[in-house]
């Protein structure tokens, strides 16, 4: 049987409203800092949630200038100025972070990439929900008057081939649609296109959710997310473990990873920020949010089965925690299930914390912040935890950075719709 082919991480791009760039996000989070604000950009004035992760008046032009133009060749800075003056919001910020991410992967300073051999993927769905909802008020005003590329801007591809035709990408491009679970899925994808040996590069992309008031209304009616206690105190809404949880905290975000097989990446002396292990997803077979630990404990078990790691080995898990009641005791009594007398020993941390939930790009976003706590041997707080839920007894890192060596990570992702995700990254040796 052929040895899998080992895959690396090369390259990434963030954005969020803590951080657009790699240096902020980490510094941002190992310091605690929320990205919970009132909305400005979506008008709540119907809704009862007031809060949000809000990127809505990111000035995009000022990092297109300042930070991509000059690492950007001129052609290719020139089709994203033209592709961006008629985007939306999610493909516009999606289209951010990809670049970013190749530009720190050194890609557009490499010449012997092969474009028929870079796919690219985009995990997630129903990306412009705010687009639509706002054209539909104005097809009830003025049918003429809606956006002119609608026609072409509303499917969720645009967020993607938008990129490749910046990048002149012509390797296998196609979303990948799994609720909370979509850049894990992507991830998972991403891995098999190169260890086929068809591709030698994937560009995993988490795009970012635009969130419409009608979204908030749908997810309060479900009781999915904040809108009770924390209206006045948006920084203090998202706060898994903590007893007063009562829901996720929607978010903007985006994320984007550069895998690449490794002799591809020796080849051009790129850097390598981590080894991707193994991706893999199940079912609960249920369509409702009600999280199993039969479900994701089976799935756990079978990532590090296949990667051939042993529990002792997992120093960090990154959890999915997004502050519901429900999914965080969920996911906790699952990894005690699985890790045994280890759960003690290792260390959890909850992102969703700080940065709320970003929806599909959740796994990517997070994935990014996991590597860079492997990077530092630093890993951020779980902030917000005022009094911690009597079922969580493991350390989940409340309230306070902490110095932890980590050489194995365990990113759990989990999705309405009884969807799963796991990924197993490595610090990458020789």
């Amino acid at each position: 049987m052929n040895e899998k082919k080992r895959v690396v991480v090369t390259g990434m791009g963030i954005m969020t409203p803590i951080g657009d760039n790699l240096d902020d996000y980490y510094e941002n989070l190992i310091a605690g800092k929320s990205a919970i604000t009132n909305w400005r950009y979506l008008d709540t004035s119907k809704v009862r949630c007031k809060v949000g992760g809000d990127l809505g008046d990111y000035d995009y032009k000022k990092y297109m200038t300042e930070f991509l133009k000059p690492r950007m060749p001129d052609a290719a800075f020139k089709r994203m100025k033209k592709i961006l003056k008629t985007a939306p919001l999610a493909t516009r910020l999606t289209m951010l972070t990809v670049m970013q991410a190749y530009i720190d992967a050194g890609l557009f300073a490499f010449d012997g990439v092969d474009p028929t051999r870079v796919a690219a993927l985009l995990g997630g769905h129903n990306f412009n929900s705010n687009y639509i909802y706002e054209n539909f008020k104005q097809f009830q005003e003025e049918p003429e008057y809606i956006h002119g590329m609608m026609g072409i801007c509303v499917y969720d591809t645009d967020l993607i081939t938008s990129a490749t035709e910046v990048l002149g990408v012509h390797g296998r491009v196609y979303s990948i649609g799994g609720t909370c679970t979509s850049s894990t899925t992507a991830m998972m994808h991403g891995l098999r296109e190169i260890r086929s040996g068809e591709n030698d590069i994937a560009l995993i992309t988490g795009g970012v959710l635009d969130y419409s008031p009608l979204d908030l209304q749908a997810l309060i009616l479900v009781s999915a997310i904040s809108y009770k206690s924390f209206n006045d105190e948006p920084e203090k809404s998202s706060r898994p473990y903590d007893t007063r949880r009562e829901g996720f905290v929607p978010s903007h975000g985006g994320g984007v990873l550069v895998f690449e097989e490794l002799e591809h990446a020796r080849r051009r002396k790129a850097k390598i920020y981590a080894e991707v292990l193994e991706v893999e997803t199940n079912s609960d077979a249920n369509h409702l949010s009600n999280p199993s630990v039969e479900g994701q404990s089976r799935l756990m078990n079978l990532v590090m089965a296949k990667a051939g790691v042993k529990r002792e080995q997992v120093d960090y898990v990154n959890a999915h925690a997004t502050s519901t009641p429900l999914g965080d005791s969920v996911e906790i009594a699952s990894i005690k299930n699985v890790f045994g007398d280890h759960a003690k020993r290792l260390k959890v941390n909850a992102p969703k914390s700080m940065l709320g939930h970003t929806g599909w790009s959740a796994g990517a976003v997070e994935s990014i912040a996991a590597i860079l706590q492997m990077q530092h041997n630093r890993l951020a707080p779980s902030i917000n935890i005022d009094e911690l839920d009597p079922d969580v007894d493991i350390d989940v890192c409340a309230n306070e950075a902490k110095d932890w060596e980590i050489n194995y990570i365990m990113k759990n992702s989990f999705g309405f719709g009884g969807l799963n995700a796991c990924a197993l990254f490595k610090r990458f040796t020789d």
